[in-house]
Protein backbone atom coordinates (compact mmCIF):
# COMPACT_ATOMS: atom_id res chain seq x y z
CA UNK A 1 0.00 0.00 0.00
CA UNK A 2 1.32 3.42 -0.93
CA UNK A 3 0.20 6.01 1.61
CA UNK A 4 3.19 8.35 1.43
CA UNK A 5 2.58 12.03 0.65
CA UNK A 6 2.69 12.85 -3.05
CA UNK A 7 5.66 14.85 -4.17
CA UNK A 8 5.57 17.77 -6.53
CA UNK A 9 6.71 15.25 -9.07
CA UNK A 10 3.55 13.20 -8.52
CA UNK A 11 1.28 16.15 -9.10
CA UNK A 12 3.36 17.42 -11.99
CA UNK A 13 3.26 14.03 -13.60
CA UNK A 14 -0.51 14.28 -13.67
CA UNK A 15 -0.27 17.66 -15.27
CA UNK A 16 2.40 16.65 -17.73
CA UNK A 17 0.97 13.27 -18.58
CA UNK A 18 2.27 9.89 -17.58
CA UNK A 19 5.16 9.99 -20.02
CA UNK A 20 6.37 13.47 -19.11
CA UNK A 21 10.10 13.68 -18.40
CA UNK A 22 10.61 15.14 -14.94
CA UNK A 23 13.73 16.34 -13.22
CA UNK A 24 14.41 15.57 -9.58
CA UNK A 25 12.54 17.86 -7.22
CA UNK A 26 13.03 18.73 -3.56
CA UNK A 27 10.62 17.46 -0.95
CA UNK A 28 7.66 19.58 0.06
CA UNK A 29 9.05 19.95 3.54
CA UNK A 30 11.97 21.91 2.13
CA UNK A 31 9.63 24.77 1.37
CA UNK A 32 7.65 24.67 4.57
CA UNK A 33 4.50 23.34 2.94
CA UNK A 34 1.84 21.25 4.60
CA UNK A 35 3.26 17.82 3.97
CA UNK A 36 0.21 15.68 4.48
CA UNK A 37 -2.76 14.55 6.46
CA UNK A 38 -2.13 13.87 10.12
CA UNK A 39 -3.38 10.30 9.73
CA UNK A 40 -2.80 7.93 6.83
CA UNK A 41 -5.25 5.35 5.57
CA UNK A 42 -5.03 1.91 7.13
CA UNK A 43 -7.47 -0.98 6.77
CA UNK A 44 -8.91 -1.98 10.12
CA UNK A 45 -9.61 -5.60 10.92
CA UNK A 46 -13.26 -6.52 11.43
CA UNK A 47 -14.89 -9.38 13.25
CA UNK A 48 -17.32 -11.74 11.44
CA UNK A 49 -20.76 -10.14 11.51
CA UNK A 50 -19.43 -6.75 12.57
CA UNK A 51 -21.14 -3.80 10.94
CA UNK A 52 -18.78 -1.15 9.57
CA UNK A 53 -19.80 2.48 9.97
CA UNK A 54 -18.74 5.09 7.42
CA UNK A 55 -19.16 8.86 7.45
CA UNK A 56 -19.84 10.63 4.13
CA UNK A 57 -19.63 14.42 3.77
CA UNK A 58 -21.49 16.08 0.90
CA UNK A 59 -23.54 19.17 0.13
CA UNK A 60 -25.73 17.36 -2.40
CA UNK A 61 -28.97 16.15 -0.72
CA UNK A 62 -28.31 12.44 -1.32
CA UNK A 63 -29.95 11.10 1.83
CA UNK A 64 -32.44 8.95 -0.13
CA UNK A 65 -29.53 7.32 -1.96
CA UNK A 66 -27.73 6.68 1.31
CA UNK A 67 -30.92 5.27 2.82
CA UNK A 68 -31.18 2.87 -0.13
CA UNK A 69 -27.60 1.71 0.47
CA UNK A 70 -28.24 1.17 4.18
CA UNK A 71 -31.38 -0.88 3.43
CA UNK A 72 -29.61 -3.09 0.93
CA UNK A 73 -26.18 -3.37 2.55
CA UNK A 74 -26.67 -4.35 6.19
CA UNK A 75 -22.95 -4.96 6.72
CA UNK A 76 -21.93 -1.35 6.04
CA UNK A 77 -23.81 1.63 7.45
CA UNK A 78 -23.21 5.03 5.91
CA UNK A 79 -23.99 8.22 7.81
CA UNK A 80 -24.40 11.17 5.47
CA UNK A 81 -23.48 14.51 6.96
CA UNK A 82 -24.38 17.70 5.08
CA UNK A 83 -21.57 20.22 4.94
CA UNK A 84 -21.35 23.73 3.46
CA UNK A 85 -20.97 23.80 -0.30
CA UNK A 86 -17.42 23.53 -1.69
CA UNK A 87 -15.55 26.83 -1.23
CA UNK A 88 -18.33 28.16 0.97
CA UNK A 89 -16.89 26.16 3.84
CA UNK A 90 -16.92 22.55 2.70
CA UNK A 91 -13.30 22.33 1.61
CA UNK A 92 -12.07 24.30 4.59
CA UNK A 93 -13.82 21.75 6.81
CA UNK A 94 -12.25 18.84 4.92
CA UNK A 95 -8.74 20.26 5.10
CA UNK A 96 -9.16 21.02 8.79
CA UNK A 97 -10.25 17.42 9.42
CA UNK A 98 -7.24 16.09 7.52
CA UNK A 99 -4.88 18.24 9.51
CA UNK A 100 -6.55 17.26 12.77
CA UNK A 101 -6.48 13.56 11.88
CA UNK A 102 -10.24 13.05 12.12
CA UNK A 103 -11.49 13.09 8.52
CA UNK A 104 -14.70 11.48 7.32
CA UNK A 105 -14.30 8.27 5.36
CA UNK A 106 -15.75 9.79 2.19
CA UNK A 107 -16.35 13.28 0.89
CA UNK A 108 -17.55 15.03 -2.23
CA UNK A 109 -14.63 16.77 -3.93
CA UNK A 110 -14.93 18.61 -7.22
CA UNK A 111 -12.54 17.70 -10.00
CA UNK A 112 -10.79 21.08 -9.97
CA UNK A 113 -10.02 20.65 -6.27
CA UNK A 114 -8.35 17.26 -6.57
CA UNK A 115 -4.82 18.57 -7.34
CA UNK A 116 -5.00 20.74 -4.23
CA UNK A 117 -5.96 17.73 -2.10
CA UNK A 118 -3.10 15.77 -3.67
CA UNK A 119 -0.60 18.38 -2.53
CA UNK A 120 -1.57 17.78 1.10
CA UNK A 121 -1.77 13.99 0.76
CA UNK A 122 -5.50 14.20 1.33
CA UNK A 123 -6.62 11.32 -0.91
CA UNK A 124 -6.29 7.59 -0.33
CA UNK A 125 -4.39 5.56 -2.93
CA UNK A 126 -7.34 3.50 -4.14
CA UNK A 127 -5.24 1.43 -6.53
CA UNK A 128 -3.98 -0.32 -3.42
CA UNK A 129 -7.54 -1.53 -2.83
CA UNK A 130 -8.41 -2.69 -6.33
CA UNK A 131 -9.91 0.46 -7.80
CA UNK A 132 -8.15 -0.02 -11.16
CA UNK A 133 -10.52 -2.89 -11.89
CA UNK A 134 -13.42 -0.40 -11.89
CA UNK A 135 -12.00 1.77 -14.67
CA UNK A 136 -14.24 0.44 -17.45
CA UNK A 137 -17.35 1.44 -15.51
CA UNK A 138 -16.68 5.14 -16.04
CA UNK A 139 -16.34 7.73 -18.80
CA UNK A 140 -12.57 7.82 -19.46
CA UNK A 141 -12.00 11.58 -19.10
CA UNK A 142 -13.91 11.74 -15.83
CA UNK A 143 -12.07 8.68 -14.53
CA UNK A 144 -8.75 10.31 -15.40
CA UNK A 145 -9.61 13.39 -13.33
CA UNK A 146 -8.80 11.28 -10.28
CA UNK A 147 -5.72 9.42 -11.55
CA UNK A 148 -2.40 10.84 -10.40
CA UNK A 149 0.92 9.29 -11.31
CA UNK A 150 -0.93 6.22 -12.52
CA UNK A 151 -2.69 5.64 -9.18
CA UNK A 152 -6.44 5.99 -8.69
CA UNK A 153 -7.18 8.60 -6.03
CA UNK A 154 -10.95 9.09 -6.26
CA UNK A 155 -14.10 7.70 -7.88
CA UNK A 156 -15.77 10.02 -10.40
CA UNK A 157 -19.33 11.05 -9.74
CA UNK A 158 -20.62 13.45 -12.37
CA UNK A 159 -19.76 16.37 -14.62
CA UNK A 160 -21.48 19.46 -16.03
CA UNK A 161 -21.54 19.66 -19.82
CA UNK A 162 -22.91 23.05 -20.77
CA UNK A 163 -25.86 24.27 -22.80
CA UNK A 164 -28.27 27.17 -23.06
CA UNK A 165 -31.42 27.04 -20.94
CA UNK A 166 -33.98 29.49 -22.35
CA UNK A 167 -37.64 30.46 -21.93
CA UNK A 168 -39.33 29.40 -25.16
CA UNK A 169 -42.51 31.36 -24.39
CA UNK A 170 -40.63 34.61 -23.83
CA UNK A 171 -38.36 34.10 -26.82
CA UNK A 172 -41.45 33.61 -29.02
CA UNK A 173 -43.10 36.68 -27.50
CA UNK A 174 -40.07 38.81 -28.34
CA UNK A 175 -39.40 37.19 -31.72
CA UNK A 176 -36.11 35.57 -30.76
CA UNK A 177 -34.67 32.29 -31.97
CA UNK A 178 -32.33 30.30 -29.77
CA UNK A 179 -28.93 31.83 -30.66
CA UNK A 180 -26.50 29.56 -32.47
CA UNK A 181 -23.54 31.93 -32.12
CA UNK A 182 -22.32 34.38 -29.50
CA UNK A 183 -23.00 37.21 -31.92
CA UNK A 184 -26.63 36.06 -32.11
CA UNK A 185 -26.62 35.75 -28.34
CA UNK A 186 -25.62 39.40 -28.02
CA UNK A 187 -28.27 40.42 -30.54
CA UNK A 188 -30.88 38.45 -28.61
CA UNK A 189 -29.84 40.30 -25.46
CA UNK A 190 -30.38 43.63 -27.23
CA UNK A 191 -33.87 42.54 -28.29
CA UNK A 192 -34.76 41.50 -24.74
CA UNK A 193 -33.56 44.85 -23.41
CA UNK A 194 -35.69 46.68 -25.99
CA UNK A 195 -38.85 44.60 -25.72
CA UNK A 196 -38.66 42.92 -22.34
CA UNK A 197 -40.06 45.65 -20.10
CA UNK A 198 -37.06 45.60 -17.78
CA UNK A 199 -36.12 41.95 -18.34
CA UNK A 200 -32.66 40.90 -19.45
CA UNK A 201 -31.47 37.85 -21.32
CA UNK A 202 -29.33 36.56 -18.48
CA UNK A 203 -27.01 37.48 -15.62
CA UNK A 204 -23.27 37.96 -15.54
CA UNK A 205 -22.15 36.64 -12.17
CA UNK A 206 -18.76 37.96 -10.98
CA UNK A 207 -18.90 35.39 -8.18
CA UNK A 208 -18.49 32.50 -10.63
CA UNK A 209 -14.91 32.40 -11.94
CA UNK A 210 -15.43 28.68 -12.62
CA UNK A 211 -18.21 29.64 -15.04
CA UNK A 212 -15.94 32.18 -16.73
CA UNK A 213 -13.22 29.54 -16.94
CA UNK A 214 -15.71 27.29 -18.75
CA UNK A 215 -16.41 30.08 -21.22
CA UNK A 216 -12.68 30.39 -21.94
CA UNK A 217 -12.45 26.60 -22.10
CA UNK A 218 -15.07 26.57 -24.84
CA UNK A 219 -13.23 29.36 -26.71
CA UNK A 220 -10.14 27.19 -26.84
CA UNK A 221 -8.02 28.84 -24.13
CA UNK A 222 -6.00 26.64 -21.79
CA UNK A 223 -5.17 28.28 -18.50
CA UNK A 224 -2.75 25.71 -17.12
CA UNK A 225 -0.20 23.41 -18.67
CA UNK A 226 3.12 21.94 -17.63
CA UNK A 227 6.50 21.88 -19.30
CA UNK A 228 8.92 19.60 -17.54
CA UNK A 229 8.88 20.71 -13.93
CA UNK A 230 7.16 24.03 -14.59
CA UNK A 231 3.56 25.01 -14.27
CA UNK A 232 2.76 27.43 -17.10
CA UNK A 233 -0.09 29.84 -16.45
CA UNK A 234 -1.82 31.33 -19.49
CA UNK A 235 -4.97 33.07 -18.27
CA UNK A 236 -4.17 36.28 -20.13
CA UNK A 237 -4.23 34.83 -23.63
CA UNK A 238 -5.90 36.48 -26.61
CA UNK A 239 -8.65 33.87 -26.44
CA UNK A 240 -9.44 34.56 -22.78
CA UNK A 241 -9.37 38.32 -23.37
CA UNK A 242 -11.82 37.85 -26.25
CA UNK A 243 -14.24 36.15 -23.87
CA UNK A 244 -13.73 38.87 -21.26
CA UNK A 245 -14.26 41.61 -23.85
CA UNK A 246 -17.52 40.00 -24.94
CA UNK A 247 -18.98 39.88 -21.44
CA UNK A 248 -17.61 43.31 -20.61
CA UNK A 249 -19.56 44.69 -23.56
CA UNK A 250 -22.68 42.85 -22.38
CA UNK A 251 -22.26 44.47 -18.95
CA UNK A 252 -21.31 47.92 -20.21
CA UNK A 253 -24.27 48.06 -22.62
CA UNK A 254 -26.66 46.98 -19.87
CA UNK A 255 -27.63 43.84 -21.76
CA UNK A 256 -27.38 41.57 -18.73
CA UNK A 257 -28.05 41.80 -15.03
CA UNK A 258 -24.93 41.78 -12.88
CA UNK A 259 -24.96 39.92 -9.59
CA UNK A 260 -24.56 36.55 -7.93
CA UNK A 261 -26.35 33.70 -9.66
CA UNK A 262 -28.09 30.86 -7.85
CA UNK A 263 -28.96 33.36 -5.11
CA UNK A 264 -32.39 34.23 -3.73
CA UNK A 265 -32.53 37.40 -5.84
CA UNK A 266 -31.45 35.49 -8.96
CA UNK A 267 -34.08 32.82 -8.43
CA UNK A 268 -36.77 35.49 -8.06
CA UNK A 269 -35.71 36.90 -11.42
CA UNK A 270 -35.92 33.41 -12.90
CA UNK A 271 -39.35 32.85 -11.36
CA UNK A 272 -40.76 36.12 -12.71
CA UNK A 273 -39.27 35.94 -16.21
CA UNK A 274 -36.91 38.84 -15.62
CA UNK A 275 -34.21 36.39 -16.66
CA UNK A 276 -35.06 34.44 -19.80
CA UNK A 277 -31.90 32.39 -20.35
CA UNK A 278 -29.00 30.78 -18.51
CA UNK A 279 -25.72 29.60 -19.99
CA UNK A 280 -25.47 26.72 -17.61
CA UNK A 281 -24.44 23.15 -16.90
CA UNK A 282 -26.54 20.01 -17.16
CA UNK A 283 -27.01 19.99 -13.40
CA UNK A 284 -28.77 23.35 -13.76
CA UNK A 285 -31.94 21.46 -14.69
CA UNK A 286 -32.56 20.57 -11.07
CA UNK A 287 -31.79 24.14 -9.98
CA UNK A 288 -34.48 25.53 -12.28
CA UNK A 289 -36.96 22.78 -11.53
CA UNK A 290 -36.74 23.08 -7.76
CA UNK A 291 -36.47 26.87 -7.51
CA UNK A 292 -38.87 27.98 -10.25
CA UNK A 293 -41.60 25.32 -10.36
CA UNK A 294 -44.09 27.88 -11.67
CA UNK A 295 -42.18 28.05 -14.94
CA UNK A 296 -42.79 24.37 -15.71
CA UNK A 297 -43.25 23.70 -19.41
CA UNK A 298 -41.75 27.02 -20.51
CA UNK A 299 -38.07 26.10 -20.63
CA UNK A 300 -36.09 24.51 -23.43
CA UNK A 301 -32.42 23.66 -23.85
CA UNK A 302 -30.28 24.54 -26.88
CA UNK A 303 -26.61 23.86 -27.60
CA UNK A 304 -24.04 26.29 -26.30
CA UNK A 305 -23.64 29.22 -28.76
CA UNK A 306 -20.49 28.99 -30.87
CA UNK A 307 -17.85 31.61 -31.61
CA UNK A 308 -17.84 30.56 -35.25
CA UNK A 309 -21.00 29.32 -36.92
CA UNK A 310 -20.83 25.63 -37.60
CA UNK A 311 -18.29 24.86 -34.86
CA UNK A 312 -19.10 22.32 -32.19
CA UNK A 313 -17.18 23.28 -29.06
CA UNK A 314 -18.48 22.81 -25.55
CA UNK A 315 -17.14 23.02 -22.03
CA UNK A 316 -17.67 21.64 -18.58
CA UNK A 317 -18.78 23.53 -15.49
CA UNK A 318 -18.44 21.68 -12.22
CA UNK A 319 -18.16 17.98 -11.73
CA UNK A 320 -17.40 16.06 -8.59
CA UNK A 321 -15.94 12.84 -7.35
CA UNK A 322 -16.57 10.67 -4.33
CA UNK A 323 -13.23 10.84 -2.58
CA UNK A 324 -11.99 8.51 0.12
CA UNK A 325 -9.99 10.81 2.32
CA UNK A 326 -6.61 9.98 3.73
CA UNK A 327 -6.99 8.52 7.18
CA UNK A 328 -10.01 6.27 6.83
CA UNK A 329 -9.84 2.96 8.65
CA UNK A 330 -12.20 1.30 6.16
CA UNK A 331 -10.92 2.00 2.64
CA UNK A 332 -12.25 -1.24 1.15
CA UNK A 333 -15.76 -0.65 2.47
CA UNK A 334 -15.61 3.01 1.47
CA UNK A 335 -14.58 2.03 -2.05
CA UNK A 336 -17.54 -0.34 -2.27
CA UNK A 337 -19.91 2.49 -1.38
CA UNK A 338 -18.19 5.02 -3.66
CA UNK A 339 -18.51 2.68 -6.64
CA UNK A 340 -22.09 1.69 -5.87
CA UNK A 341 -23.35 5.22 -5.30
CA UNK A 342 -22.08 6.26 -8.71
CA UNK A 343 -23.01 3.22 -10.80
CA UNK A 344 -26.06 1.46 -9.35
CA UNK A 345 -28.97 2.41 -11.67
CA UNK A 346 -31.42 3.03 -8.82
CA UNK A 347 -28.85 5.08 -6.93
CA UNK A 348 -28.02 7.09 -10.04
CA UNK A 349 -31.70 7.87 -10.60
CA UNK A 350 -32.01 9.09 -7.02
CA UNK A 351 -28.87 11.20 -7.44
CA UNK A 352 -30.22 12.67 -10.65
CA UNK A 353 -33.41 13.72 -8.89
CA UNK A 354 -31.40 15.98 -6.58
CA UNK A 355 -29.23 17.46 -9.33
CA UNK A 356 -25.91 15.72 -8.84
CA UNK A 357 -25.01 16.22 -12.51
CA UNK A 358 -24.15 14.26 -15.61
CA UNK A 359 -23.29 10.68 -14.56
CA UNK A 360 -19.68 9.63 -14.76
CA UNK A 361 -20.68 5.99 -15.07
CA UNK A 362 -20.90 4.58 -18.58
CA UNK A 363 -24.13 3.06 -19.77
CA UNK A 364 -26.41 4.56 -17.13
CA UNK A 365 -27.86 7.41 -19.18
CA UNK A 366 -30.04 5.27 -21.42
CA UNK A 367 -33.05 4.22 -19.44
CA UNK A 368 -32.30 6.58 -16.58
CA UNK A 369 -34.44 9.48 -15.36
CA UNK A 370 -32.47 11.68 -17.76
CA UNK A 371 -33.43 9.66 -20.82
CA UNK A 372 -37.02 10.72 -21.42
CA UNK A 373 -39.13 13.70 -22.47
CA UNK A 374 -39.46 16.08 -19.56
CA UNK A 375 -42.64 18.08 -18.82
CA UNK A 376 -40.62 20.84 -17.16
CA UNK A 377 -38.93 21.39 -20.51
CA UNK A 378 -42.16 21.21 -22.49
CA UNK A 379 -41.70 17.53 -23.30
CA UNK A 380 -38.26 18.09 -24.83
CA UNK A 381 -35.73 15.27 -24.51
CA UNK A 382 -33.42 18.01 -23.34
CA UNK A 383 -30.62 15.72 -22.26
CA UNK A 384 -30.00 14.80 -25.88
CA UNK A 385 -28.51 18.32 -26.06
CA UNK A 386 -26.23 17.58 -23.11
CA UNK A 387 -25.29 14.20 -24.54
CA UNK A 388 -23.95 15.99 -27.60
CA UNK A 389 -22.38 18.68 -25.41
CA UNK A 390 -20.57 16.07 -23.35
CA UNK A 391 -19.01 14.64 -26.51
CA UNK A 392 -17.86 18.10 -27.65
CA UNK A 393 -15.78 18.92 -24.57
CA UNK A 394 -12.03 19.19 -25.07
CA UNK A 395 -10.95 17.04 -22.16
CA UNK A 396 -7.34 18.26 -22.23
CA UNK A 397 -8.22 21.14 -19.84
CA UNK A 398 -6.13 21.05 -16.64
CA UNK A 399 -6.55 22.60 -13.22
CA UNK A 400 -4.01 24.21 -10.94
CA UNK A 401 -3.47 22.77 -7.45
CA UNK A 402 -4.15 26.29 -6.16
CA UNK A 403 -7.57 26.67 -7.76
CA UNK A 404 -9.27 27.69 -4.49
CA UNK A 405 -7.03 30.71 -4.00
CA UNK A 406 -6.90 31.50 -7.70
CA UNK A 407 -10.68 31.63 -8.00
CA UNK A 408 -11.14 33.64 -4.81
CA UNK A 409 -8.77 36.31 -6.07
CA UNK A 410 -10.27 36.19 -9.55
CA UNK A 411 -13.81 36.65 -8.26
CA UNK A 412 -12.72 39.60 -6.13
CA UNK A 413 -10.98 41.21 -9.13
CA UNK A 414 -14.03 40.76 -11.35
CA UNK A 415 -16.29 42.29 -8.72
CA UNK A 416 -13.94 45.24 -8.21
CA UNK A 417 -13.62 45.82 -11.95
CA UNK A 418 -17.37 45.95 -12.41
CA UNK A 419 -17.97 48.09 -9.33
CA UNK A 420 -15.28 50.53 -10.42
CA UNK A 421 -16.16 50.58 -14.09
CA UNK A 422 -12.92 48.81 -14.95
CA UNK A 423 -12.08 46.30 -17.62
CA UNK A 424 -12.74 42.59 -17.16
CA UNK A 425 -10.01 41.77 -19.65
CA UNK A 426 -7.55 43.86 -17.64
CA UNK A 427 -8.08 41.62 -14.62
CA UNK A 428 -6.73 38.59 -16.49
CA UNK A 429 -3.11 39.73 -16.26
CA UNK A 430 -3.50 40.15 -12.51
CA UNK A 431 -5.20 36.78 -12.20
CA UNK A 432 -2.34 35.18 -14.08
CA UNK A 433 0.27 36.78 -11.80
CA UNK A 434 -1.68 35.78 -8.70
CA UNK A 435 -1.90 32.18 -9.88
CA UNK A 436 1.84 32.04 -10.55
CA UNK A 437 2.47 33.50 -7.08
CA UNK A 438 0.09 30.98 -5.50
CA UNK A 439 1.92 28.09 -7.16
CA UNK A 440 5.31 29.45 -6.13
CA UNK A 441 4.05 29.81 -2.57
CA UNK A 442 3.27 26.09 -2.61
CA UNK A 443 6.87 25.40 -3.51
CA UNK A 444 6.09 24.59 -7.13
CA UNK A 445 7.97 25.94 -10.11
CA UNK A 446 5.71 28.23 -12.07
CA UNK A 447 5.81 31.03 -14.61
CA UNK A 448 3.58 32.96 -16.96
CA UNK A 449 3.20 31.80 -20.55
Amino acid sequence: MNSSPPSRRTVLRWGAGATGALAALPALTACGQTVGAARTTRQAATRPGQKVNLVFWTWVPMQKTVDLWNRTHPDIHVEMQTIPQNVQGGYQKMHASLTAGNPPDLAQVEYHELPGFMLVNGLTDLSAYGADELRDSYVPWQWNQGVFDGRVRTIPQASGPMGLFYRKDLFEKWGIEAPATWAEFEQAARVVKARGGGARLCTFAPNQPSWFAAMCWQRGARWIRTEGDDWIVDMNSDLSREVADFWERMVRDDLVFVGPDMSSAWFRQVQTGQISAWVGPQWGDAMLRSNAPGTKGKWRVAPLPQWTRGDNASANWGGSSTAILQGTRHPREALRFAHWVNTDPEAVDLNISVGYGWPAATGVFRGSALDKPDPFFGGQRYNDVFTASDRAIDTSWKWSPTTDADFAQFGDAFGAAIAGGGSLAATLAGAQKNTVDNLLAKGLKARSA
